[in-house]
């Protein structure tokens, strides 16, 4: 056999990189059966005008040394899905967060429930860390519960829009990054489960004090403006002004709800070889606080 020939041979016996660390397909994309919506007939700038540019169909924000940005959705929901295409800064960003989430904080202050999608910023040379993220009925005592899971992603974030997204529906919290499913959050009791309607916020801010790496890299203003892109807007379903037939949209083919076996198969495979923390495993944690830890 020819030299050539076995190096063609090597080539198909060895998977290459992209196919190795790319997560297998979900079988299904619920991120197709929602169009694209106009940033201005969803949401409106909340914060920080003088640092967003904005278009019919994407948006801009900022953090510099004088102020970030935020928005807010028109209108709160009791379930749905909420998703947006994303495209972070490259560089030294640590101390910086550029968060999609869902809250009612301003309708419950120090007592509110809270979904969050957030880019934990970085330094160079190292990847982004997605932190997902669930409080119930939040306290203002300093007794916050958070349920992190953080993820570093299977491909660099600064390079191209991805579609992130959260699907809130009575029984369940489904987190996803390009339709894959990478988080499932089940409702195991009213307790531990966010149930008042609640806003989708987008924001960009200096969270120095715990941001990245508990805190030891703060924002460095020295590489600012600190951008964030926003575009490819989807929302839908079950406003708190719809009425309680309203029925929950799924994030699979069952009316339902619930994810196939498929969809389980790939969430699997990215909590395998690409969550680097599960508040549920660490040993440091109080779990009595979340009960949804025991099994």
């Amino acid at each position: 056999m020819s030299l050539f020939s076995l190096i063609v041979l090597f080539c198909l016996m060895v998977p290459s990189s992209t196919n190795a660390y790319w997560p297998p397909s979900p079988g299904y994309w619920p991120s197709s059966k929602f169009k694209s919506m106009s940033f201005y007939d969803g949401y409106r700038i909340l914060w920080g005008y003088s640092h967003q540019r904005a278009t019919q169909n994407a948006l801009t924000i900022w953090l510099d040394s004088t102020s970030g940005s935020g928005f807010k959705s028109v209108k709160p929901f009791r379930s749905g899905y909420f998703g947006a295409s994303i495209k972070l800064q490259p560089g030294y960003t640590a101390g910086v967060i550029t968060a999609f989430y869902l809250s009612n904080n301003e309708a419950h202050p120090g007592f509110h429930d809270e979904v969050d999608i957030e880019f934990l910023g970085t330094t160079f040379g190292k990847p982004y860390t997605l932190q997902t993220n669930v409080y119930i009925r939040g306290s203002g005592d300093g007794r916050i519960i958070g349920r992190e899971m953080k993820f570093h992603l299977w491909f660099d974030p600064t390079r191209n829009f991805h579609h992130y997204a959260i699907l809130w529906s009575p029984r369940e919290i489904i987190f996803l990054v390009d339709d894959m499913p990478i988080r499932r959050y089940p409702r195991k009791s009213a307790a531990t489960f966010p149930l008042r309607p609640m806003w989708v916020y987008g924001s960009i801010w200096d969270a120095s004090s715990w941001a990245t790496e508990d805190g030891k890299y703060k924002a460095d203003y020295r590489y600012q403006p600190f951008v964030a892109q926003y575009t490819n807007f989807k929302a839908g379903g079950c406003s708190a002004y719809a009425p309680p037939r309203c029925r929950p949209v799924s994030a699979s083919p069952f009316r339902s709800g619930g994810l196939t076996r498929q969809q389980y198969r790939a969430m699997s495979w990215i909590q395998r070889n690409h969550m680097v923390y599960n508040y549920c495993r660490d040993p440091k944690r109080d779990h009595s606080l979340t009960p949804e830890c025991w099994g």
